[in-house]
């Protein structure tokens, strides 16, 4: 399947892109390949059933809460984020679901909706299958899903369920590799983000493109402000309190005051990040940017690109954000965006080298340059885990993001101030990446069975 920007940056809601977003996908494919195959009016039990990191992370991470909307219909980008938590105590107290919005069925949460611990499907560890049956008891369809990270789910014969791009030519750049991307630049002179754009009309008008990437910076934008104004402690029971709004208000009275020191921009980097990520946590609607667990790292340097950085605007803004999802397909074609199988790197070391390649490009560097700054994000965060404390995405993963965030603008730096060349490419980087994260522990893969999930006292 051909990928486009637009699938790496959806807006959706949090926590988790691989155990929300996607579950919520795939519940939502299940029961119109029911409505299809015209079983919905003979289907009266549905069972889902949770393996791998699904199970064990799943409650934490809000997985039963998107199974149970996908199946009444709803997909991430259009669900009332703020009618979840009744309607999912609606579900609870009446033993019920509403198919599609077409058809109720009883359903018991605790014996309909199985998390399997100790068990995991072939080729991926976030698996779940799906199955109706009639009144007798019999069985109607069945179908297993793989939520791959990113919100990407493909179906039990590896099929992805996203919609497929319209075909309108082969894309001009068909790049694979970055020294596929570097080639192509040298030989038809264009930028990162030119030919990522040359692709993307091969599906969408230039100003469709424009507009959904200036809409996708807007939610940003939203997210943001949603996080600089919420306060409270999240969700979950590990009674981690939002910091987003009280520092912000810091910053805007330092200046006020005109006592910001030289280094407050890092200080509004990380406000950004904080905000995006605790937005996450409580649920609320966010982009995934490739993931929710890294959701805060672009929207936080693109902040900080338009505050600090002269010469911003919203062609940069679009050049932006097809620089960074083009490094996000190197990643997603040939390692993985997904915690639960190459660990945090795959996550939040994605979108630190994503949004130092794309601050690089908007800043004037070369495509070497840029080749060269996603390297140095990814190297500086290989090995780098997925050990959420109470299998919640708070503790590491809210404070994670604005380390990355701040790692990501160093990275640019690094690049902008050398001449492009150097001796680990992208390439090297993305492959030791995907080679680290198989050799890596199941304990440190989104499991919470390790790492500071072990060792942090949850009360």
């Amino acid at each position: 399947m051909a990928i486009s920007v637009f699938d790496l940056f959806t807006i959706g809601i949090g926590p988790s892109s691989s155990h929300c977003v996607g579950p919520m996908r795939a519940a939502y494919h299940f029961v119109h390949q029911l409505d299809e195959r015209e079983l919905l009016a003979s289907t009266t039990r549905v069972v889902v059933r949770l393996y791998g990191s699904l199970a064990l992370t799943g409650a934490g991470h809000g997985t039963d809460k998107a199974v149970l909307l996908g199946l009444e219909g709803e997909t991430p980008e259009q669900v009332d984020t703020d009618t979840i938590d009744q309607r999912i105590e609606s579900i609870r107290a009446s033993n019920s679901l509403n198919l599609l919005a077409k058809r109720s069925i009883s359903f018991r949460v605790e014996a309909d909706l199985i998390s399997l611990v100790n068990e995991t499907l072939p080729h991926h560890s976030n698996g779940m299958n799906f199955s109706a049956s009639d009144g007798a008891g019999q069985l109607l369809y069945s179908q297993d899903y793989f939520s791959v990270g990113g919100g990407f789910v493909v179906d039990g014969e590896g099929c992805s369920i996203q919609h497929a791009l319209p075909a309108s030519g082969a894309p001009p750049f068909p790049f694979s590799s970055g020294e596929e991307l570097l080639q192509m630049a040298q030989e038809s002179g264009l930028s990162v983000s030119e030919m990522t754009l040359q692709n993307e009309l091969c599906w969408r008008s230039r100003d469709q493109i424009f507009a959904g990437l200036l809409k996708v910076w807007q939610a940003m934008q939203d997210c943001v402000k949603q996080g600089c104004q919420h306060e409270g402690i999240l969700p979950g029971g590990l009674q981690v309190r939002r910091r987003a709004a009280d520092l912000y208000r810091q910053l805007q009275r330092r200046s006020q005051e005109s006592t910001a020191d030289g280094l407050s921009p890092l200080d509004w980097i990380d406000v950004y990040a904080l905000a995006v990520n605790e937005e996450n946590a409580a649920g609320g609607r966010v982009v995934t940017a490739p993931t929710n667990g890294a959701a805060g790292i672009i929207p936080a340097v693109m902040h900080y690109y338009q505050r600090f950085c002269a010469g911003a605007d919203d062609e940069k803004i679009v050049r932006f954000l097809l620089t960074a999802g083009a490094i996000a397909m190197l990643f997603k074609e040939n390692a993985s965006l997904s915690g639960a199988e190459v660990g945090c790197q795959g996550e939040v070391g994605v979108a630190c080298s994503m949004a130092a390649g794309a601050l690089t490009e908007v800043m004037g560097g070369t495509v070497a340059q840029v080749e060269q700054a996603a390297e140095i994000g990814m190297e500086h965060n290989l090995g780098l885990t997925c050990d959420p404390v109470g299998g919640l995405v708070q503790v590491p993963c809210i404070e994670r993001n604005a380390m990355a965030s701040v790692a990501a603008v160093n990275a640019s730096r690094l690049a902008l101030n050398g001449d492009g060349s150097h001796r680990v490419s992208l390439d090297n980087a993305i492959k030791t990446m995907r080679e680290t994260g198989a050799d890596m522990s199941h304990k440190y893969k989104e499991t919470s069975r390790g790492g500071l999930a072990l060792n942090v006292v949850q009360c």
